[in-house]
This record gives structure tokens, sequence and C-alpha cells, in this order.
């Protein structure tokens, strides 16, 4: 009898990790254990590319960025599982149990195989591993999915360089951070290293995001800091901004994207830095500001770093617990681990809403972490400060802070 196991999405920090971590558990207790490459593609294709893996390949694996296994952001239609579905693959193989590794897209996707296969009189466990680097899967208890805390890590240290070359060179820098749906990323790295401004989508939940209060927040903190004599600093936006922007403003920006198979803009063809820094610029000239800002771009470069520690024995008990669910006859779940390392299944079924998606969990911008850093961390203008503003704007009540926000 043999597992099977795929990747897809993107990568995050641990892939190998999880994948050798299975291998090797259901290795260790007779089983065969199949590396499917190319994520769902590799499924709807009569020439699936795939291979044993054994445990020379997991040793070599686990703890190394990257993903051994080649991924994709295929979504198969309707017609794909009529048509092109390699049912052959698992009969051939005597697979009893599917693993894929990936997302909210990815996991959704997997429950759909589950039930195709059932429906073929192929009974086959499907079990999930909850992953992405944006940390927007519901897991109970603020529990991190893996990857993140890794991407975190490597990210702040990015980031408190690029603060240092402001402080060193007196400008502004404009960084644009991965997170599709919410803004947990951006926001773990503009805390991390104190940055006078964060800006993501929760923060808007009392009022619509727009391109001109998106802007208004980054010029309230450089308008902060030059009443304190600082003329240097960061401002972190999550690109997750771009996707809650009207139609109407994404044409009045004159972005231009392209979606990918899931019907999300494909954020990663364009530099979200860039945009947001030319966003800028016309605001400097039209207030008469004089500030140099400059884009960065913080996303592809985290994702397929080593894992650090925790990522690794996360990772390794993610693995394990892919084994002990298994054994229990879990099927149609997520694994969760909580922080004892206590193993349960979350069922998909309990986690999607009415059209068979999980939403994505967001920051609570409400509760106590966020809120310590809003009032205590970032810089910005109040209704205190508009007398010394208006040294640099003519009407300083737009850059307030929590005006623009509508808090």
């Amino acid at each position: 009898m043999r597992i099977a196991i795929l990747c897809g999405g993107g990568p995050a920090p641990g892939m190998n990790t999880v994948v050798g971590s299975i291998a090797k558990v259901f290795l260790k207790n007779g089983y065969g254990v199949i590396g499917l490459h190319l994520g769902y593609a590799g499924l709807f294709r009569e020439d699936a590319q795939y291979e044993e893996l054994d445990f020379h390949k997991a040793d070599a694996i686990f703890n190394k960025g990257g993903s051994y296994l080649k991924m994709s952001r295929f979504k198969p239609s309707a017609t794909d599982f009529e048509r092109n579905f390699n049912l052959k693959f698992f009969t051939d193989n005597d697979i009893k149990l599917l693993v894929t590794v990936g997302g909210d897209d990815t996991a959704s996707t997997a429950n759909r195989v589950a039930k195709f296969l059932a429906e073929k009189g192929y009974s086959i466990a499907n079990i999930h591993v909850p992953k992405t680097i944006d940390n927007d899967l519901p897991l109970p208890d603020n529990t991190p999915t893996f990857g993140y805390t890794t991407a975190e890590d490597a990210g702040a240290k990015i980031a408190s360089v690029i603060y240092e070359d402001a402080r060193t060179s007196e400008n502004w820098f404009v960084i644009a951070v991965m997170g599709r749906s919410a803004g947990h990323l951006a926001f773990g790295l503009g805390a991390a290293c104190h940055l006078p401004m964060i800006v993501i989508p929760e923060m808007f939940n009392k009022t619509e995001i727009t391109i001109e209060r998106i802007v208004n927040l980054v010029i309230s903190a450089m308008i902060k800091r030059k009443i304190m004599g600082v003329n240097y600093g960061a401002a972190i936006i999550s690109e997750g901004v771009f996707h809650a922007l009207s139609d109407t403003e994404i044409r009045r920006s004159g972005i231009h994207l392209s979606y990918d198979d899931h019907g999300h803009p494909e954020l990663g063809k364009i530099s979200k830095a860039q945009i947001f820094n030319e966003l800028l610029e016309k605001k400097y000239a039209e207030t008469g500001l004089k500030i140099k800002s400059r884009p960065v771009e913080i996303g592809y470069e985290v994702r397929c770093v080593n894992p650090t520690g925790y990522d690794l024995v996360y990772c390794t008990l993610l693995g394990n617990g892919v084994y002990q669910l298994f054994r229990q006859g879990a099927s149609g779940c997520m694994v969760y681990v909580n922080n004892a390392g206590d193993v349960s299944p979350l069922f998909l079924k309990d986690l999607e809403n009415a059209d068979g998606k999980i939403p994505p969990r967001l920051v609570d911008i409400e509760s106590q972490k966020p809120q310590s850093i809003i009032n205590n961390v970032l810089q910005y203008i109040t209704e205190r400060d508009y007398k010394a503003a208006r040294e640099y704007v003519k009407y300083p009540e737009e850059y307030d802070f929590r005006k623009i926000l509508n808090w």
C-alpha cells in the first residue's frame, strides 16, 4: 500500500520538512511513499510525474528551503474532473491516502478530489497540511500556519536593513509585502522593526479602502516624523489592500492586473512597491512635500529560505500528525497540532463557507496585540499635531490617522 503527497500553491519554509517527515513515518510503518510533481496539474494528465520517496531522499530534504516536489497553482475545472482525472494513478499504485500540502485553495481542491474518487467507487483518505506564509488559514488559538514564523523572521531581517538604510541616507522606503487576503506578515514585519507606518486591509474595518486613504496614511507618518525632526523612515504595506480595491479605484490608479486560475489578481507579476511609491510621488508634487522615497518588495525572498528551528519542529509534528490521523481513520480534514503537540483533525466541511471555500483568518485589528503596536509604535498625525503640521501641508486634518480610517 502507498500514500501520495502533492504540494500546491507557492512555496513556504518547511515544505520539505513536512514532506520528509511524512515520508519517514510512513516508510517506518511499512508504506510506500510517492511524491507527485506539479501539484494538481500532475493529477489531471496521463503522464503524471511522480517518484518513490525513500528514506535517503526524505532525509536529504527535510531541513532545506524550497520544495523538492515541484508545485503549481493549477485549479481543475468540472470538465477536468470528468475528462482528465488520472484515476489510473491511484488504482495502479494502490494509493490509500492523498496528502496535500498547501493553503486554502489547495485544501478546497483536495476535498473535491476525495469526493470525486468516492463517487467513482475508489475510496481514498485525504489529509491536508495547512501551509502559507500569509498565516491566513483559520487554525484554532491563533496557531500559525507553517512557514509564517520563518518568513516573518527572514522578512524582519530584510526590513531592519532597509530601515537602517533609510536612517543612514535620510530617505524613506515604501515596502510592499506579500499577503493576498490578510495582513499578518506585513504587520509582523512592521511591528518587529518599529516601522512608523503599517497599512493592512484589516485597518479599513470602518471605511472603504481607497488609493487616497492608503497614500494619506503614509503621508501622515512622514509629516509626523518631520515634526519630530526625523527625516527618514519606512512604511510597510500589505499587497492585500489591492484585493479590496474596487474596480473603479483600480482603473483610477492605472494598475493593470492579470488573474490566476483561482481568480486572484497575479500580484507577483507587478511591483506593488513601485506603484505605491509612484502614487506617493504624485502626492509629494501636489502638496509640495520635500520627500524622497524608494520602493522595495518583500515576498519571494522569504518563501524558500531554510526553515527556522520553530518550523523544523512544528513541521515534523505536522508530518507525524498525518500518520496519526490516518491510523485513526480521519479523512477530509486538515492536520492540526497545538502548542502542546496534541494532534487533532480540522474537518474541511466545518471550515468551508457556502461557496465551498475556506474563509481566510484576518488580523483581529481590534485585539490587544495590534492595538498595542498601533497606539505605541506607529507614528501619525492626530489633532494635537495640526498646528505644527501646517508648516508642511495646508489641511493637516486630511492626514489624521484616525479620521482617515474613521476610527
